[in-house]
């Protein structure tokens, strides 16, 4: 079941994640135009891949959000995981001017969605490429972890240590339910090694971004 909406974390997420946006553009501004075929840290994949999988993941939420305008449950990538990937691979082609463009574009479209919603949009579902149901005051947050922890992923300089606060804290205890839900009784409870780890480090090891030695994997993004 989505959880129920509240409005000062919906906009704290809103707030930090307008934030990232703008770091995030910031560094593909800069980015020259070799940079984008470099490759990235998540395996096989290029910086531009990358890049266009966060164009199209904005899109994907704007299109969520004109469903919910609707009052319909829409689906994050009509025409499913096939549709999804495409979109990404037909992304990973584009040049790099175009890449700034539309990434921007993608962006300020999503934040342009999410300034016109009502608060009933804001409590509306939508179906996740998983199938999982997910309500529409979920997004920002979801959005702000994709932006966030793929922009370590770029290996561009940007590491999990500058991850703001308020993300940290939240998105520690999504990983921990994770962590549980993924573990039989008795061992739902987290290493007392990983307990040793400062907050940043610890969820870096959970989302599978760093390993730590005697440690098992983390469950993942």
């Amino acid at each position: 079941m989505p959880t129920p909406l509240d409005a000062k974390q919906l906009d704290a997420c809103i707030e930090g994640l307008a934030a990232t946006h703008r770091r995030l553009l910031g560094i593909v501004d800069e980015m020259d135009a070799s940079a984008f075929l470099e490759p990235c840290a998540l395996p096989g994949w290029s910086r531009g891949t990358l890049l266009g999988h966060l164009t199209r993941n904005a899109l994907s939420f704007v299109h969520l959000m004109e469903c919910s305008s609707r009052g319909e449950v829409g689906d994050q990538y009509p025409g499913g995981a096939d549709a999804r990937q495409r979109g990404i691979d037909e992304a990973s082609q584009w040049e790099p001017a175009q890449h700034v463009k539309e990434l921007r574009s993608a962006i300020y479209a999503l934040e342009g969605a999410w300034a016109r919603a009502t608060f009933e949009m804001w409590n509306h579902t939508g179906r996740f490429a998983s199938g999982t149901i997910v309500a529409m005051h979920e997004l920002p947050f979801l959005r702000w972890r994709e932006c966030l922890v793929h922009l370590v992923d770029l290996n561009i300089g940007y590491t999990y240590e500058e991850w703001p606060d308020l993300y940290v804290r939240r998105e520690l205890e999504r990983q921990k339910m994770a962590w549980a839900a993924s573990h039989p009784m008795g061992l739902t409870q987290l290493p007392a090694d990983a307990m040793k780890l400062n907050e940043k480090l610890r969820l870096a090891w959970l989302l599978q971004r760093i390993d730590v030695e005697g440690l098992p994997k983390g469950p993942g993004l």
